[in-house]
């Protein structure tokens, strides 16, 4: 069984989301459901088709989120031997050796994961080039635009 790596904040917003479509979401579609059944004709009813379609995904990624979390591993950093290496949950910097420009990522799970907020996916090539070195360590990390060699200014367990 495939184990799915998170952060407890990952975690909980995965609990969330399926407490919501669970509560909210589930009965917003049946409803829609029913007073699309109540206006006659099934073939032709373009709002029932739409509401059953959205019935669809909605139970889809309740399956996921439940699949998700059954087989969730959730890694709390407060729990690990902080002994300066790049591990999963770590807030890392690294410093581009060619333009000086730093950079501070989260290594978090696949479903956590969002560029903007600087959290990268343990299965990016940035994260799977850093993981398990330290600071001071200079690693080469090939990117779509060729290889950059970066140097790992600090890892912070936050």
């Amino acid at each position: 069984m495939q184990r799915y790596p998170m952060t407890p904040a990952g975690h909980q917003a995965l609990q969330d989301e399926l407490t919501h479509r669970k509560t909210v979401e589930r009965p917003r579609i049946t409803q829609a459901i029913a007073e699309a059944r109540a206006h006659g004709d099934l073939k032709e009813n373009a709002e029932y088709h739409a509401a059953k379609e959205q019935q669809g995904f909605s139970e889809g990624r309740i399956q996921e989120i439940e699949a998700k979390l059954s087989a969730a591993d959730v890694i709390d950093l407060s729990k690990l031997t902080q002994d300066g290496r790049v591990v999963f949950g770590v807030t890392v910097e690294i410093e581009n050796l060619d333009t000086e420009e730093r950079k501070r990522y989260q290594i978090v799970g696949d479903d956590e994961a969002d560029f903007k907020l600087n959290k990268i996916s343990l299965n990016s090539p940035i994260a799977r080039g850093l993981i398990g070195k330290k600071a001071g360590d200079e690693v080469k990390i090939q990117t779509p635009k060729g290889e950059v060699e970066y140097e790992i200014v600090g890892v912070h367990y936050l």
